[in-house]
C-alpha cells in the first residue's frame, strides 16, 4: 500500500496527534489520584521493612515518570524520576530499616508536590471545559438540525429557537417527511416527537437503524408521556436522549449542544481521516460487518469500488507533499459531491479510497464511478497560489456475492483496480458477477501485524489510537506473559514492547522470544520503550536483537515513522 511520507506526517497528524494528547492527559489525570493514595500506602508498608512494597512503589513512580511527559504532564514526570532516584538508589542498603525511615521524609514531601500539580493540572482542564462553552456557537453554525413533530405550534417554536442560537434547522411534520429529509441531506442531530398520528415516532427507529449512514446519528426523543417503560424502550431503540413535555428550551438546548459536541469529538477521533475528513478504514471495517449482516436478513445488492491516484509518488516528489495533501482532499471532495449520502466512502490508506454503495448494481456502480472519473479528467481536484492539480485514478468494481467475507470482497475490487493500473491507468475495471476471484499478490495484500504490549493501559491505548489508521492489524498485550502468550500463536511483525512490566519485563521477553525458535512470531521485529535511560540497559536490548530503542517521553510523529520504516510501509509509484 502507499502512504503520506513524513512531512505529510508532520503537518497532516498534527491535529489528531493533539487531540490524541488531550484525552490521554483528561484519562490519566482520572487515574493520577489512585496512583497518589496508592504511594502514600505503600510509603507506610515500606516502613515496615516490606520488599514487595518497595517494588510496587518503584513500578508505580515509573510509570508516572514515563507516562505523564507522553501527555505534556511534564512536572509529574520530573518529580516521579526524582521519587524513582529516591527509591533505586542502592536497592541492598534497603533492606536497613533505618535507611529506610530516612526516605520517607523526602517521599512524602515529593507526594505533596505531586498533589499540587495534580491541583494545577485539573483547573487547566476546567478552563478547557469552559473555554468549549463558549465555543457552543461556533458548534452550532457547523450543525444542521432535523426536527420531526406533527404539532406546527411547538415545531415552530424549536425552529425559530434553534435558528436563533445559529443552527440550521429542517422540519418534518410526519415520519415519512422526515425520512425523504434524511435521504436529501445530511443532518448532524435528529429531534424526534414520539407520539405522532397516522405514523408514530417509534416507526423511525427502524428506518435509523436498517441504515449504516445513520447509525451513529444523534436522536433526543421528545415526548408527552412520562412512562418509564417508553424511556426504556426508546433507549434501547437508540435514543441517545429522552425529553418530556413540557420542558424549559434552555435545557433542551444544553442537551442538544452536549451530544453535537460529543459525537463531533468522538466522530473525528474514532471515525473520520483527519486531512480528507472521509470516513477511516476502521469505521470501514465496522459498517462492512453491518452491512454484509443486514444483507443476509434483507437480500439486496451491494457494490464496492477500491480507487487508487494514478502516479500519486510522482506528485509528492515534484511539488511535494503539501501538494500531495491538497490533491486528496481535492478527490475526497469530488467523491463527497458525487455519490449519495447513503454511500461510505473512506480513505484505506494513502491515496487509496474505497466506496461502499447499497442498493447498487456493478453496473450502476461502474456508471456512477466512471462520471467522477470524468469531473476529475476534465477539471482540476486542486490548487493552490502556484498552480492547478490535474490527476486521474485508476479503480476497480465489485458486486458482493453469496459467500464472500468482508476481507475477500476487498481483495476482489483491489484486484480488478490493480487490472486498471496494468492496462494503462485512468480507467475503471468491473468483476463481472460470476466470475471467480483473480489470483492475488498475497504479499501485497497481507496487512502487516503489530503487538503493542505495555501495562500502562493509558499509553497502550494512546499507542494504538496513533497508529490505527495505517494498513496494519494491531493486538494488545496488558503485560510481559500476556505477551508471550501471544507471541505463541500469533505471526506477528512488529513488537512494541515497555521495558518494565509485571510478571515478565520488556528485556526477559526479548531474550525468550529470540531463543525459542518455536514462537510463532520470534521473527518479530522489536521497538523497546522504557523511561530508564541507563546505558547498559540500552545496550542489552540492542544486543537481544531490538531493531529500536526509544526513551519515554517519545514523539508520536517518531514512533509512527519507525513503524512505518520497520513495517516497510512507504509511498509507492
Amino acid at each position: 500500500m502507499r502512504h503520506p511520507g513524513n512531512e505529510s506526517l508532520r503537518s497532516g497528524g498534527s491535529q489528531r496527534g493533539e487531540q490524541l494528547i488531550k484525552e490521554g492527559r483528561r484519562r490519566f489525570l482520572s487515574e493520577f489520584q489512585k496512583y497518589i493514595r496508592e504511594l502514600e500506602c505503600l510509603l507506610e508498608t515500606c516502613s515496615t521493612g516490606d520488599e514487595g512494597s518497595r517494588v510496587k512503589l518503584r513500578t508505580i513512580a515509573h510509570t508516572m515518570k514515563g507516562s505523564a511527559p507522553v501527555f505534556g504532564l511534564n512536572r509529574i514526570g520530573e518529580i516521579s524520576a526524582r521519587l524513582l532516584d529516591l527509591w533505586e538508589e542502592d536497592s541492598a542498603s534497603l533492606t536497613d530499616k533505618t535507611k529506610v525511615r530516612t526516605l520517607l521524609q523526602p517521599s512524602r514531601q515529593l507526594l505533596s508536590e505531586l498533589h499540587m500539580e495534580y491541583e494545577i493540572y485539573r483547573k487547566e482542564l476546567e478552563l478547557e471545559g469552559a473555554d468549549s462553552r463558549r465555543s457552543q456557537g461556533v458548534l452550532a453554525t457547523q450543525s444542521r438540525l432535523l426536527i420531526i413533530d406533527d404539532d406546527p405550534v411547538l415545531r415552530s417554536y424549536l425552529l425559530r429557537s434553534l435558528q436563533y442560537d445559529g443552527y440550521e434547522v429542517m422540519e418534518a411534520s410526519d415520519v415519512e417527511s422526515g425520512k425523504r429529509l434524511l435521504r436529501q441531506h445530511h443532518f448532524d442531530l435528529i429531534i424526534l416527537d414520539l407520539m405522532m398520528y397516522p405514523q408514530s415516532g417509534y416507526e423511525l427507529f427502524d428506518f435509523l437503524k436498517e441504515d449504516p449512514t445513520f447509525k451513529w446519528l444523534p436522536l433526543i426523543v421528545l415526548s408527552g408521556r412520562g412512562d418509564l417503560q417508553d424511556k426504556v424502550q426508546c433507549f434501547f431503540l437508540g435514543a441517545d436522549d429522552y425529553v418530556t413535555k413540557p420542558f424549559q428550551y434552555e435545557e433542551l438546548a444544553a442537551r442538544i449542544y452536549s451530544l453535537l459536541h460529543r459525537n463531533k469529538g468522538f466522530e473525528q477521533m474514532a471515525f473520520r481521516d483527519p486531512l480528507t475528513g472521509v470516513f477511516n478504514r476502521r469505521y470501514m471495517d465496522q459498517q462492512l460487518q453491518r452491512e454484509l449482516q443486514r444483507i443476509e436478513r434483507y437480500p439486496t445488492p451491494i457494490t464496492m469500488a477500491f480507487i487508487d491516484i494514478d502516479r500519486f509518488k510522482s506528485i509528492n516528489d515534484t511539488f511535494g507533499h503539501s501538494a500531495g495533501d491538497v490533491v486528496l482532499q481535492g478527490l475526497a471532495n469530488v467523491l463527497q459531491n458525487r455519490m449519495r449520502v447513503t454511500d461510505l466512502i473512506a480513505r484505506f490508506g494513502g491515496e487509496e479510497f474505497v466506496v461502499v454503495m447499497p442498493n447498487t448494481t456493478a453496473e450502476e456502480g461502474e456508471r456512477v464511478l466512471g462520471e467522477a472519473l470524468q469531473v476529475v479528467r476534465e477539471t482540476a481536484v486542486a490548487r493552490d497560489e502556484v498552480r492547478e492539480y490535474r490527476i486521474t485514478f485508476s479503480a476497480g468494481v465489485a458486486q458482493w456475492r453469496e459467500g464472500l467475507t468482508a476481507e475477500q470482497w476487498i481483495r476482489l475490487a483491489d484486484t480488478a483496480m490493480y487490472n486498471s493500473k496494468a492496462n494503462g491507468r485512468n480507467r475503471i475495471t468491473r468483476i463481472y458477477q460470476d466470475e471467480k476471484q483473480l489470483p492475488l499478490k498475497e504479499e501485497q495484500r497481507k496487512l502487516k501485524k503489530l503487538l503493542v504490549a505495555d501495562d500502562d493501559e493509558i499509553i497502550r491505548s494512546f499507542i494504538v489510537n496513533t497508529l490505527n489508521h495505517l494498513p496494519i492489524e494491531i493486538i494488545q498485550a496488558v503485560d510481559g506473559r500476556d505477551a508471550l502468550d501471544k507471541l505463541r500463536t500469533e505471526e506477528v511483525d512488529l513488537c512494541i514492547l515497555d521495558g518494565m512490566m509485571p510478571r515478565m519485563d520488556g528485556l526477559t521477553l526479548l531474550h525468550e522470544l529470540r531463543r525459542d525458535k518455536s514462537l510463532a512470531g520470534h521473527q518479530a521485529k522489536v521497538i523497546m520503550l522504557t523511561a530508564r535511560k541507563k546505558e547498559e540497559d540500552m545496550q542489552q536490548g540492542l544486543l537481544l536483537g531490538a531493531e529500536e530503542y526509544m526513551a519515554k517521553p517519545f514523539s508520536i510523529v517518531e514512533l509512527e515513522i519507525r513503524v512505518k520504516r520497520l513495517l516497510d510501509i512507504t509511498d509507492q509509484a
